[in-house]
């Protein structure tokens, strides 16, 4: 007798929560739905304020990353806002009370378990923010080169000359190095090449010279620099750089090519000879000999 009573007390007891939780939700129906109102309201707000910015204020920012950086933030701040406001609404004061006070130690849990997420995040913040980092640069970083298409709070995203897209983790690059091609307007070409030991040297120097000069026009306290390097197996060699337009790879590769081409084609007129090396193959019957045995 006993423990039916229990059982039916206890029945009894969940049927009374279930009702008066019925009987509270029921109640607070209006506020629920004014809640997921202001939510709503609150999250197209959130997206006109970042459309206004983006197309008012951010645009005085030259740097696009940092657009997108200050526009998701507002968005989120915006949405923040909201659902703080519908809290109130349900009238969970006491619970965002908690939320609040708890936050300290979820932070902490979250931060151990996520590290590798926090750090691309802050990362991406730093690279947003980076003056020698921009969107649509071309760079190389840790022997991957590309355009920079996107720096988003978890990486980068390059798109490569044969149109392949690499993504790079933001916590790694941040902490390897890069070479950023599209900083500077003007960079300084190398193109190595060699002359016969028969060749007037100054003659070379000089006519070298000359024609880079004549075909790439350099700047104040820019010049064609010359220097005979080496003596090679087959020829004397030297090193010529001068100054050109470059932004990426493929107008360094332009400016080479140009370069080789007018040397060429200069030092077939002088008949200056560029020699290549020489291989001197002997089959005489000792060798063969050797190579029977």
């Amino acid at each position: 007798m006993q423990t039916n009573f229990s059982v039916e007390e206890s029945v009894s007891n969940l049927w009374d929560k279930l009702d008066g939780w019925l009987e509270a939700i029921i109640l607070k129906l209006p506020n629920l739905a004014m809640a997921v109102l202001v939510m709503f309201l609150f999250y197209f707000l959130a997206r006109g304020i970042r459309k206004v910015l983006k197309r008012t204020i951010l645009r005085k920012i030259s740097q696009v990353s940092i657009q997108e950086i200050i526009a998701k933030v507002v968005f989120v701040a915006v949405i923040l806002i909201g659902f703080f406001i519908a809290l109130g609404v349900l009238d969970l004061d006491k619970v965002l009370t908690s939320i609040l006070a708890g936050a300290g130690v979820v932070g902490l849990a979250v931060g151990l378990a996520l590290q590798g997420t926090l750090s691309n995040t802050f990362g991406g913040l730093i690279l947003s923010f980076m003056p020698q980092l921009k969107i649509n640069d071309f760079i190389n970083a840790d022997g991957v080169s590309g355009f920079v298409t996107e720096i988003s709070l978890r990486n980068i995203i390059l798109k490569q000359p044969d149109n392949n897209v690499v993504v790079i983790p933001n916590s790694k690059f941040i902490d390897g190095s890069f070479i950023n091609y599209s900083m500077n307007e003007r960079n300084r070409i190398f193109v190595n090449c060699g002359v016969g030991y028969e060749s007037d040297l100054q003659m070379v120097e000089d006519l070298t010279v000359k024609i880079i000069a004549d075909n790439f026009k350099q700047n104040d306290n820019e010049s064609v620099e010359f220097f005979f390097t080496e003596f090679g197996d087959s020829s004397i060699n030297f090193m010529v750089r001068f100054w050109a337009d470059c932004v990426n790879v493929k107008q360094e590769h332009a400016a080479r090519h140009k370069a080789i081409k007018i040397i060429k084609k200069h030092f077939d007129e002088r008949d200056i000879n560029i020699p290549f090396p020489i291989r001197t193959l002997d089959f005489g019957k000792n060798n063969l000999q050797i190579a029977k045995d």
